[in-house]
């Protein structure tokens, strides 16, 4: 059996991972100290584009299963698209209204980034097929390592930036076209692996119970890590009151996810992947639920949580999407369809992040940079530390309730 070529995948997770997750983080802020614009117009924003994804990731998923034989171009047309949607966004002044500005170029970014998405994970499910028993953990740690790699550098970069230019964004915008290209190249013979077609995958997918159950899994714990990043900048600056401390404890907490990834890989292999993902999450909320405690001047104790919820992290992104590769091997091999879905969950929940705890942040008087008064800082406190805890405990509940044998999802 020839050897995978895994360090293609974990390069263009990582590509992936720079253009999701960050964005969230960044572009809010970027956009209000910038150009002005409300935390509640960009919340609502980003909530009606992730309603427009509610039509286009399935069809996205759709138009990945009928490109299957012209992969390679379809996959190279998306990484030029997220490349120049990303230029648009953060290095050149909006010619129209910021807010449309930033609602036009975040739908060329994330249509692209859906698209490859779908197309990758579903990629992803063929080779694993190949690569014998444990192919989808052993797949699934080299992406997400790739993908927590990527989402650090970039949630860092734009801080590392700032000492050596004035136009940090614009230069991480440039590095990003740079890193599309390489992934590319870097994926440019897997394309070309023999997929089968899959006609009517999304009903499929949707009719089998697990996959159902996985799905609605994704959403409550992917919701945890969409409102603390969501709220991570405003809450170092503002709470901690620790302003350039932000990029060092990203740069912490990411890291600490991508050095526990290989971790959490092997030992789902000795344990399984349910017992190690369900300890993952209980030790999450431990190590998270004190930073609801911190007030300024708590940049220490906040990094030692960054570090432990950190590590938790890399258990979620590894495990969880391998388990949810393994069903779909089961129930739908090559369902580029059912990736639509799972790209759709993911991103709905930074959206749904955004539409509601921005404006709860301004209608309690929460100004970004500003003096705030102490119940605006309790509130950031409250939505920042106390319901991604409170989320994490349901998500426990229905994994726990979900039948999960190793024969169902290897």
């Amino acid at each position: 059996m020839a050897a995978a070529p895994l360090p293609g995948y974990a390069l263009f997770a990582a590509l992936l991972a720079s253009a999701g997750l960050p964005i969230y983080i960044h572009a809010p802020k970027f956009y209000v100290d910038e150009y002005g614009v409300s935390l509640a117009a960009l919340g609502a924003v980003l909530f009606g584009l992730r309603l427009f994804d509610v039509v286009q990731d399935p069809a996205l998923g759709w138009l990945s299963e009928r490109l299957r034989r012209a992969r390679g171009l379809a996959v190279g047309l998306g990484a030029a698209l997220m490349a120049v949607s990303m230029l648009g966004l953060f290095a050149v002044t909006p010619p129209v209204a910021p807010l449309l500005w930033f609602a036009m170029t975040l739908t060329g970014l994330f249509t692209g980034f859906s698209f490859l998405t779908i197309t990758f994970y579903a990629q992803g499910v063929a080779r694993a097929a190949r690569m014998g028993a444990g192919g989808h953990v052993r797949l699934a740690t080299w992406r997400e390592t790739g993908a927590l790699l990527g989402v650090s550098l970039a949630a860092v970069a734009p801080t590392v930036l700032m000492s050596v230019s004035g136009s940090p964004f614009a230069l991480f915008a440039a590095g990003f076209a740079g890193l599309a290209v390489l992934a590319v190249l870097g994926m440019r013979r897997e394309w070309a692996l023999p997929t089968r077609p899959e006609p009517g995958s999304f009903r499929v997918v949707l009719a089998d119970p697990i996959a159902r159950r996985l799905l609605l899994l994704a959403l409550l714990n992917a919701t945890p890590v969409a409102v603390t990043s969501t709220l991570f900048l405003f809450f170092v600056e503002s709470r901690l009151d620790a302003p350039g401390w932000e990029g060092p404890l990203l740069l912490l907490f990411f890291l600490s996810a991508a050095a526990s990834a290989p971790v959490w890989g092997r030992a789902a292999q000795v344990w399984g992947e349910k017992r190690v993902l369900l300890g993952a999450m209980v030790l999450s909320i431990a190590a998270f639920g004190f930073a609801a405690t911190l007030g300024a001047g708590d940049t220490l104790p906040f990094a030692v949580i960054c570090l432990a919820s950190g590590a938790t992290l890399g258990a979620d992104m590894t495990l969880l999407p391998a388990i949810f590769a393994g069903r779909m091997a089961h129930v739908a091999p090559n369902a580029g369809q059912a990736f639509g879905l799972w790209s759709f969950v993911s991103k709905f929940t930074l959206a749904f992040a955004a539409v509601t705890l921005l404006p709860l942040l301004q209608r309690s008087g929460f100004t970004a940079g500003g003096d705030n008064p102490q119940a605006a800082l309790v509130m950031l406190s409250v939505l920042y530390a106390l319901v991604p805890c409170a989320l994490k405990l349901m998500a426990i509940a229905l994994l726990a309730a979900t039948p999960l044998t190793r024969e169902a999802i290897r």
